[in-house]
């Protein structure tokens, strides 16, 4: 239903590019100097590093043969996204974006631009300074990931959310019965080791979706 959704939104905002793909599985990240966008759609796991992608088959099946399960990280970035959507205080478009992000079924983070990283940069480093080029402003960094002050800066809107490992495992846990006794359980049938793969175009919508809304909204304040 979201992707449903998300391919209709997508229509509303005409000159808006949105492309995701999954950038980290379990403790393993892409190689970002192989960032290839046309490779996401040529293997199984959305990732736009071809050697991670055959990392990825023989690292995700020893998950899948011990009967586990791991996580993923998904990168979703819009392109062509003018300055001026958003609020400045309710409805901030990153505020709006983190909220649908975190709406996904097993997501338990989500980052804007530099993200937790930021946490880590000086003042100085983390500055998204401006400076002209053919008569026009130009930013010289996007740690901001498009987005200043809840409005977007016209620069690409980069979104990332962490989803967790699924937790129908074959392995046994630890658990408590209805009647409070200590008791094991194990999941039986289907196994998913990685749900994150699947979250990729989910994610895609998403953001497609609160584009749209935030694009009607400007609209309807200034025509």
């Amino acid at each position: 239903a979201r992707v449903a959704a998300g391919a209709v939104a997508r229509k509303i905002i005409p000159g808006v590019s949105i492309k995701g793909a999954l950038v980290q599985m379990g403790p393993h990240k892409i190689d970002r100097t192989n960032w290839d966008w046309t490779e996401v759609d040529r293997n199984p796991f959305f990732t736009p590093d071809a050697r991670a992608a055959k990392f990825y088959e023989d690292y995700l099946d020893g998950i899948r043969k011990a009967g586990s399960s791991i996580g993923a990280v998904i990168e979703v970035t819009a392109s062509g996204v003018p300055a001026g959507w958003g609020a400045p205080v309710y409805g901030k478009l990153d505020q709006d974006l983190a909220s649908a992000m975190m709406s996904i079924n097993a997501v338990k983070g989500v980052e804007i631009g530099a993200g937790f990283e930021s946490a880590t940069l000086s003042g100085e480093q983390n500055a998204d300074e401006i400076r002209m080029h053919h008569g026009k402003q130009e930013f010289l960094s996007n740690h901001a990931g498009g987005i200043l002050g809840g409005i977007s800066t016209g620069q690409d809107v980069v979104v990332r959310f962490a989803v967790k490992p699924t937790s129908s495992i074959l392995s046994t846990r630890k658990t408590v019965t209805s009647s409070g006794e200590d008791a094991d359980i194990m999941t039986k049938g289907r196994h998913d080791p990685c749900v994150g793969i699947r979250a990729v175009p989910v994610g895609e919508a998403m953001m497609a979706i609160v584009l749209a809304d935030h694009f009607l909204r400007h609209r309807g304040q200034v025509g």
